[in-house]
């Protein structure tokens, strides 16, 4: 089997994750340079955004870096479950001053039912894609390997890494359930196991042939030597990177990044499927007992983003959306390229140790 490295074209065992919106095309560039693989989520924008944003990230380095998708099922709208949830949120607007959207829209389209996305990747050959919340389709595995791309896929259980290797996908990236962000569960119908990073790291070395990358609570380079250690190839690191300052993190979300007593928790009522971040209003006051159904994965973040907007417009922050692992605050606010470096130095003195 090829090394983690050898296979990404990179120097160190290292990926920034993909984040969407806090994620760009200059923080992915200085991972890149540094030795890393740097990444994009572009699963939130059109064909048309994500080729702009994919030959900007070209413009700024040669070297290899990810982008990433969603692969969820298209979503099947519901009027009358969204309506009872907008009328759920209603007294949240209300603090706003301003009323509900009408109507809620499905935001994000599926990389399943995107064939001008998947010309995109055909044009312009990112070095590796990767895919959250479940598989891409055969044709579209074959199409994507025929244009030279090196494939990656989230797994939060042994049964998708399985799935995931016999798909032909070329590496696997164990989500444990430290990790800040939506889970990748390819179904949110089923019970999720809630595996910590360390044990879903040795349950996949040994379910699957195909690479392990360790992702979720790893924020310094003794995370990353434990990692390796059980079995992973490389890891994953999205938190650790929200401090830099080429990462589109807030002045809001940086303050909350410093005070590590607010906490994180889990919750789909933002988006409709379970995501972890800094616990806010979303999870103590409408992530409560006995509320509606949350209409599904992505419609539902069309009310979340409409609430967040309304909020900000009256200078509330409330409402905001802020990914974290359960380890933000390890995270360091220095350039990118200055955090791999002591990455990889602190990784090799763990080692050696």
């Amino acid at each position: 089997m090829k090394t983690l490295t050898t296979l990404l074209g990179i120097r160190h065992p290292i990926i920034q994750a993909p984040m969407a919106v806090f994620g760009t095309p200059q923080l992915a560039a200085a991972v890149t340079e540094a030795g890393g693989l740097g990444s994009l989520a572009l699963g939130h924008v059109t064909p048309a955004q994500a080729e702009s944003a994919i030959t900007a990230l070209q413009g700024l380095t040669t070297g290899p870096f990810n982008v990433n998708f969603f692969t969820h099922a298209p979503a099947r709208p519901d009027a009358a479950r969204e309506a009872r949830w907008l009328e759920h949120l209603a007294p949240h607007f209300a603090r706003t001053g301003q009323a509900p959207p009408s109507a809620l829209r499905e935001i994000y389209r599926s990389f399943l039912d995107d064939p001008d996305m998947l010309e995109v990747l055909v044009r312009t050959r990112p070095a590796v894609v990767s895919f959250h919340f479940g598989l891409p389709t055969a044709q579209q595995i074959d199409t994507l390997h025929g244009a030279g791309c090196v494939l990656m896929a989230t797994a939060t259980n042994p049964a998708e890494a399985r799935a995931i290797e016999a798909a032909g996908i070329d590496i696997v990236v164990a989500q444990g359930y430290e990790a800040g962000g939506h889970r990748g569960i390819f179904d949110p119908a089923v019970p999720d196991p809630a595996l910590g990073t360390f044990a879903l790291v040795r349950l996949l070395a040994k379910a699957v042939r195909i690479p392990v990358v360790a992702a979720g609570g790893i924020m310094d380079g003794q995370g990353i030597a434990a990692s390796l250690r059980l079995g992973a190839r490389g890891v994953q690191m999205g938190t650790a990177f929200l401090a830099c300052p080429e990462a589109q993190t807030s002045t809001h979300y940086r303050a909350l990044l410093a005070q590590p007593d607010l906490g994180t928790a889990v919750t789909a009522t933002i988006s409709g499927r379970p995501a972890r971040g800094i616990i806010n209003h979303f999870v103590n006051e409408i992530d409560t007992p006995g509320h509606p159904p949350v209409p599904v994965y992505p419609i539902a973040y069309d009310a979340a983003k409409a609430l967040h907007a309304a909020a900000s417009s009256q200078d509330i922050d409330d409402y905001s959306v802020n990914w974290a692992g359960q380890a933000y605050a390890l995270a360091r606010p220095m350039p990118a390229a200055q955090l791999v470096a002591l990455l990889v130095e602190e990784m090799r003195t763990a080692h050696e140790a």
